[in-house]
């Protein structure tokens, strides 16, 4: 295993290589623009050692926000024209919402934000610099989640839907099974499109043509309806509840509530969000008898019922009761996960013991870095130290051992899909620097 310092400057040489001088790509070859929920977590180790790259990386970022307050998931480097799908593929203009002079996907991804914001102003010494950073994003953070409660909230329970797979973070997961396989394809309904990922990274990791096909055929329903949220969901097959991406939703609505109380703004409405939402992840979406919280699909009006790491997220916002995070510790324990007094490479993105589990394709088996930091912070929150450092180590040793990959097989521990990966690295460098620097939960 690397030493420390070693490993923690080779976790800063990949964001380095990465950085296009105004914000830093996912990795070299595979995705060479700007992502929002990675741009958020890289955010979070710039702030422990180069807090003006944190505070621009952030800042480009939100420099494609749309009028309406929507985060689109792509800023797209306009030098890196050799991507596809590119800009033109999202035909964005057709919206009135989206800025005219930055090119940006229609979609968005799950909503770090505030809480990557709120860490890097803890981290500038110069508390008028940190205030005045905070107050720059304040509006931007709250039009952000504005436009999630009054265009997502489809049942005004306070669980925001999404609209695409990718828009989880996880793009393949077996969760979007079912919903994708009750899309039938025919012809005309599949806007032109080519791949690049296969082309580097082995096919039988990625997601297969038939998924792509309908991950195109929903982005041609959202141009197709000029990204209008009223008319998407009312047409659209694909319309979920996602676990993950309304616990980070929670979490941020809390840092945003913290955020505006040291700027003196009024933060009531943020701890009402976050109250609302959670509240509605245990009435909806927390599954007693398996002990696990299940995304629920509101076009079946049934829940999902795939055991995947997410499932166990809500501990990083507290949303579980005391004997709700006991029933979660005892199913990483036991159902083909990670068991503690095991050997094993942190915990899966999907239970062994699940059909279709692989190892090493994608959000199928594998192990992902910003899942595990998720998890770890969340096993920390309820007092769980010895299961948290068993997650610690292995997020520092699988780099250490195998390189800074996307991710890595949960059998071998060797790194798949693309090198030089920047959450990787990220949030790596978070946890071996957040000691001496930062406690999230102070």
């Amino acid at each position: 295993m690397v030493l420390p310092t070693i490993l923690i400057e080779q976790a800063k040489s990949v964001l380095e290589n990465n950085w296009m001088g105004y914000a830093t790509k996912p990795a070299p070859i595979l995705y060479p623009h700007q992502w929002s929920w990675d741009s958020a977590f890289i955010a979070i180790a710039y702030s422990h050692y180069d807090p003006p790259r944190a505070m621009l990386e952030m800042r480009s970022l939100f420099q494609g926000q749309w009028s309406n307050g929507m985060l689109p998931h792509i800023i797209f480097n306009q030098q890196a024209r050799d991507y596809s799908p590119g800009p033109e593929f999202w035909q964005v203009h057709r919206s009135p919402h989206a800025p005219a002079d930055v090119l940006t996907s229609g979609i968005i991804q799950p909503p770090v934000h505030a809480t990557s914001i709120l860490h890097i102003a803890r981290q500038v010494s110069d508390k008028a610099r940190s205030l005045a950073f905070l107050r720059e994003m304040f509006p931007k953070l709250k039009a952000w989640h504005t436009y999630l409660y009054r265009e997502r909230d489809l049942d005004q329970n306070g669980l925001i839907s999404i609209r695409h797979p990718w828009e989880s973070g996880q793009d393949n997961s077996p969760i979007w099974d079912s919903a994708l396989s009750r899309i039938a394809i025919y012809d005309g309904m599949v806007p032109e499109y080519q791949r690049v990922d296969t082309s580097i990274i082995d096919v039988t990791e990625r997601p297969s043509p038939a998924e792509y096909d309908r991950y195109a055929h929903l982005v041609q329903l959202f141009y197709e309806n000029d990204y209008d949220e009223a008319r998407i969901f009312q047409t659209s097959p694909f319309n979920i509840q996602d676990v993950l991406f309304n616990c980070l939703l929670v979490q941020a609505n809390h840092d945003l509530s913290t955020i505006a109380g040291l700027l003196g703004e009024e933060s009531q409405v943020f701890d009402k969000w976050a109250a609302k939402t959670a509240e509605a992840m245990n009435k909806y979406l927390w599954d007693n008898t398996h002990g696990i919280y299940f995304d629920y699909d509101l076009i079946s009006g049934q829940p999902i019922h795939a055991h995947v790491a997410a499932g166990f997220s809500p501990i990083y916002a507290g949303i579980p009761s005391p004997a709700q995070a006991e029933a979660i510790l005892t199913n990483l324990n036991t159902y083909g996960f990670c068991p503690l007094d095991e050997t094993c490479w942190a915990v899966p993105s999907y239970s062994k013991l699940e059909p279709g589990y692989s190892s090493t394709q994608y959000w199928r088996g594998p192990v992902w870095i910003n899942v595990n930091w998720i998890l770890y912070h969340g096993l920390m929150r309820y007092g769980y130290h010895a299961y948290a450092e068993h997650v610690k180590q292995a997020i520092i040793k699988l780099p250490s051992d195998f390189g800074f990959y996307e991710y890595f097989d949960t059998e071998t521990g060797e790194g798949h899909g693309s090198a030089l990966f920047s959450w990787t690295a990220a949030l790596l460098l978070d946890l071996l620097l957040e000691e001496e620097n930062y406690d999230q939960f102070n």
